[in-house]
């Protein structure tokens, strides 16, 4: 079996918890490929079995691997999908970092959740993902997205103004500090801390958000993400910053986006006693009552 590392960044804390998962995957005869930058970071800080090989872009990562984990927090398992794409490699998130959404095993869990994976006492969530179809060259092929899109105001106080087509029907004008379009991974994320609701992973649908919107009747809405989504801005200034994910550019004014569901997904691993209900219950504390 061939498992991938990746991970952005490392300090003291994470030492003993990222030995004890290589030293448990060595135990498995696990051949274990780490990415590149994220391999000088440890190699002189962990001990790492011989069987070890480097991948820098998504074309070397490709060979024969059959999972990618994922070490961090939720924006490293973003920053994983432009590695994995289309290709099926099923991603497990380990949690070292704050909330962890999408990285669902946290520190404690490691060894239990190793040993349920090769138990086969696992499944695969396949998470959709959007795409932006124009303009086609703003990110080149990392034109998808498994949180959400973003336009933000740029440099200036400004309101922002956000003309929103949906299937080339108008669905409203928004005033305000910008707009998300989410997917149903990104309801729990930006989305969500704009008043947007949690969506659950396979429901086949976008949520849009406004940011600020200058209107307080204006709320986030649900379409189906078989829609297309056109959007044009206006405002004083020329140049708009857009998100997709981690990754951010400044956009003209005069561009219009377009925006469809993306044509693959990506397999996220869920333990077997694990699922997106537990998830958000255990993160955002539901059913929880602090009051004595």
């Amino acid at each position: 079996m061939k498992i991938a590392l990746f991970g952005k960044e490392f300090t003291n804390e994470q030492q003993p918890f990222l030995q004890m998962l290589v030293d448990e995957l060595a135990v498995r005869n696990v051949d274990l490929c780490f990415y590149e930058k994220y391999y000088r970071m440890i190699s002189s800080r962990v001990k790492l079995p011989g069987n070890i090989t480097i991948f820098s872009s998504h074309t070397n990562l490709l060979e024969d691997t059959d999972m990618l984990f994922s070490i961090g927090g939720d924006g490293t398992l973003l920053d994983t999908i432009p590695y994995v794409r289309g290709s099926g490699i099923p991603v497990l998130g380990i949690n070292l970092g704050r909330l962890g959404f999408l990285s669902s095993i946290s520190k404690a869990e490691i060894s239990e959740a190793l040993k349920l994976l090769f138990d086969g006492r696992y499944k695969l969530d396949k998470r959709a993902l959007l795409s932006l179809i124009s303009p086609p060259d703003i990110f080149g092929d990392l034109n998808f997205a498994l949180n959400d899109l973003t336009i933000y105001r740029k440099n200036t106080t400004s309101l922002i103004v956000v003309h929103v087509y949906v299937d080339g029907v108008k669905l409203n004008t928004y005033w305000g500090d910008g707009l998300i379009v989410a997917t149903p991974t990104g309801s729990t994320a930006y989305s969500l801390s704009v008043g947007g609701p949690i969506v659950t992973p396979g429901s086949q649908n976008f949520v849009i958000a406004p940011i600020a919107s200058h209107n307080l009747t204006v709320r986030p809405i649900v379409i189906q993400d078989s829609s297309e989504i056109r959007i044009r801005i206006e405002g004083r200034e020329e140049k708009y910053l857009m998100t997709m994910d981690s990754r951010h550019t400044a956009i003209n004014k005069k561009d219009e986006l377009v925006i469809r569901r993306c044509d693959f997904t990506v397999n996220l691993v869920q333990m077997e006693h694990k699922d997106f209900f537990s998830t958000i219950r255990e993160k955002l504390m539901w059913g929880k009552d602090y009051r004595n």
